[in-house]
Parts: C-alpha cells; structure tokens; sequence
C-alpha cells in the first residue's frame, strides 16, 4: 500500500555503486523534487556499475555522473543522517549502519531485501538480466512505498 512521500529519503546499500544509486536515480526521475534524495553506501571502494549505468539508461534514467559516497563521507560533507526522513536500506549491512548511526534520531529505516548481482553471472546477457531483474524489484518497491510516478 502506497504512502506519503517523506520530504527527505536516502538510499544505502553496501558500496553505493549498483543498487542505492539505481534507488536515487528512479526516486528521482519518477518523483522530481517532491523529496530530497541522496544515496550512500557503508564503504566508498567503487565506482558505480556499468552494468547499472545501462540498465537505468533503458528506462530513461542516468546514473552515469553518479559519485559514490560513504556514510563518513556524507558527515564530513555536512549530510547529517538524522536530518533524513526515511533511510531504505538495501542490503544487511546498510541496513545495520543505518540503524547504528540512527539510534538517537527519530528517523525510520526500512529494510528492502535487494539482492546484490555482482558476480553472479559471467555472460555479459545474463549479467544484463540480473541487473534489469534488480532494477525492476527496486522500482515495483518504490511504486508499491511511495505511489506511481509523478515525472517520467
């Protein structure tokens, strides 16, 4: 059942490189500037994806300029995690982060369970397909969370 969009959402996944800028893109692009959206991941060790790049890019959305980001790198930017309305973890280990760094907010955290694709397909057709099937579970998500799309 669909919900209020909150003024503020961030999306967190393991390395902010697949699935949570995959998140911020869509949010964005079938949203607008209903909320302010960011993504971030529990380490900043990779680039984003290619392979999500490609996947976005045939539903209209662009990740390519997409800069990866830490939670640490978002406090020592200024992003406070509590100034946030809504944390959607995509993965455990976000989804502990997340938690850990909100204990003391009145903030909520959602858990999605999204499987992360890395390395569980070689064929560069498969690793198309997994990627889209992520892409696709992220998108029915946030239609199911927030509503249709407003853009796009």
């Amino acid at each position: 059942m669909a919900g209020q969009i909150p003024g503020s959402v961030l999306f967190c996944c393991d390395h902010n490189a697949i699935r949570s800028p995959m998140a911020e893109g869509m949010m964005k692009h079938y949203y607008g500037r209903v909320a302010y959206v960011q993504s971030a991941g529990v380490k900043n060790d990779m680039e984003v994806d290619g392979f999500a790049i490609a996947v976005c890019n045939e539903i209209g959305v662009e990740i390519s300029q997409h800069r990866s980001r830490s939670f640490d790198e978002m406090k020592e930017w200024g992003d406070d995690l509590g100034s946030f309305d809504l944390v959607v973890a995509l993965s455990p280990a976000s989804q502990r982060q997340a938690l850990e760094l909100t204990r003391i907010s009145h903030l909520d955290v959602e858990y999605w369970p999204i499987m992360d694709p890395t390395g569980l397909a070689e064929e560069r057709e498969a690793k198309l397909a997994l990627y889209r099937q992520i892409r696709d579970q992220i998108r029915d998500r946030m239609i199911d969370r927030f509503g249709p799309p407003k853009t796009g």
